[in-house]
C-alpha cells in the first residue's frame, strides 16, 4: 500500500515534468538507449539464426523477449533500490523514469513545429519538418498532406505516447512504463511489412498489438471526451470511431486517428508513399471541411486534455482500489 502510493504519486510527478519540459535531446535518453539496444541484439539474433522463414521469426521473438526483460529490469531493479534507501528517494527516482517514458511536450512542440514551418516558410519547410515525426516519404507532399500528416502523428501518438504509458506506470508502476515502452519501440523499430522485417518484425508487431489493443481504445474514448471539452464534435467523433476504427493494417492505430477525425470534421489517412512504394490506404472520416493549419492546434489542444483526463481517470481508479483494499 505504502509502495502504490507512493508510484501514484511518482506517476503525477513525472506527468507534470513531462509537461513542463519535454523530452530532453540526449542519446542517453532511456528510450534511445532501448532503441540502442533493440539494434544491437538484432544484429546478433541475425548472425545466430538461419536465414528462413522460421529461423528469421525465432530470432525476432529472441530479441522481443531480451529486450523486454532487460529494459523492465534495469528500471525495475533501481527502483527497488532507490526505495530501499528512503521512500523519497524512490518517489524520486519514479518520478524520473515516468517523465523519460511521456512524450507529451515533445509531441505537441514537434508538431507545432510543422505548422509553424508551414505559415512561415511554405510548403518545403513544411515537408522537411513533418519528415522528423513519420515514416512516410513527404518530398512530394501537398500542404493538405503536410497538414494530415501533423495532425495523424499527434492523434496515433496520443495513445502510444501518453495514454499507454500512463496507464501502464499506473498500474504496474514506473519500470511497467518501460515494459510497455520497450514493446513500442521494438515495433516502431522493427515492424515494417517489407522483406527485412516482414518475418523478423512479426512477433514484435504482434506484441505490441496485445499490448495497445486496450490502452488504444481507452485513449479513443478519452479524446471522444477531450473533444466535448475543447469545443469540437464529441459527437461526430464518436461516430467516426465506431464506423472508421478498423481502418487501418494494425487493429489499434486507427482508434485515435477516427476519434480526432470525426471531432475536427476532416479526413485523414488514405494512399501514402513509404521508401518509393506506394500503399493503398482506406480514408478515416467525413471530409465535411478541408483540412487547415489550425487544425495541428486543435488536435494538440484535445490532446492535451486528453492526457489530463487519462491521468485522472487511471489514477483516480488505482486511488479507489488502493483505499478499499
Amino acid at each position: 500500500m505504502h509502495y502504490w502510493m507512493g508510484s501514484l504519486l511518482a506517476v503525477a510527478v513525472g506527468f507534470v515534468l513531462d509537461l513542463l519540459l519535454g523530452d530532453p535531446n540526449s542519446a542517453y535518453h532511456p528510450i534511445c538507449l532501448i532503441g540502442r539496444l533493440i539494434a544491437f541484439t538484432e544484429k546478433k539474433t541475425r548472425a545466430l539464426f538461419p536465414k528462413t522463414k522460421t529461423g528469421e521469426r525465432t530470432a525476432g521473438g529472441v530479441t522481443a523477449l531480451i529486450v523486454v526483460l532487460i529494459s523492465t529490469g534495469i528500471p525495475a531493479l533501481l527502483l527497488v533500490l532507490a526505495y530501499h534507501l528512503s521512500f523519497a528517494v524512490g518517489v524520486l527516482a519514479e518520478a524520473v523514469g515516468c517523465y523519460f517514458v511521456l512524450a507529451t511536450k515533445s509531441l505537441k512542440k514537434e508538431s507545432m513545429n510543422v505548422k509553424k514551418a508551414l505559415e512561415q516558410d511554405g510548403l518545403e519547410a513544411g515537408r522537411k519538418m513533418v519528415s522528423r515525426i513519420v515514416g512516410r516519404d513527404t518530398q512530394n507532399l501537398t500542404k493538405q498532406g503536410v497538414i494530415k500528416a501533423a495532425v495523424e502523428t499527434v492523434a496515433e501518438n496520443y495513445s502510444d505516447g501518453v495514454a499507454a504509458p500512463l496507464l501502464y506506470m499506473i498500474l504496474g508502476g514506473g519500470a511497467a512504463g518501460f515494459f510497455y515502452k520497450s514493446i513500442n519501440t521494438m515495433d516502431s523499430m522493427l515492424g515494417y511489412k517489407n522483406e527485412k522485417y516482414m518475418n523478423f518484425g512479426f512477433i514484435p508487431a504482434h506484441l505490441d498489438d496485445v499490448a495497445n489493443y486496450l490502452p488504444a481504445r481507452l485513449a479513443a474514448l478519452l479524446l471522444i471526451a477531450a473533444a466535448g471539452i475543447c469545443g469540437q464534435d464529441p459527437k461526430q467523433a464518436w461516430k467516426i470511431f465506431r464506423r472508421d476504427r478498423y481502418k487501418h493494417a494494425s487493429p489499434n492505430s486507427a482508434q485515435t486517428e477516427a476519434a480526432a477525425a470525426g471531432a475536427l470534421h476532416v479526413q485523414l489517412a488514405g494512399d501514402a508513399w513509404y521508401f518509393g512504394e506506394l500503399h493503398k490506404k482506406p480514408f478515416i472520416g467525413d471530409d465535411l471541411r478541408p483540412i487547415e493549419p489550425e487544425d495541428i492546434t486543435r488536435v494538440n489542444r484535445m490532446m492535451y486534455a486528453a492526457a489530463v483526463l487519462a491521468l485522472v481517470v487511471f489514477g483516480g481508479l488505482k486511488l479507489a482500489l488502493l483505499l478499499l483494499i
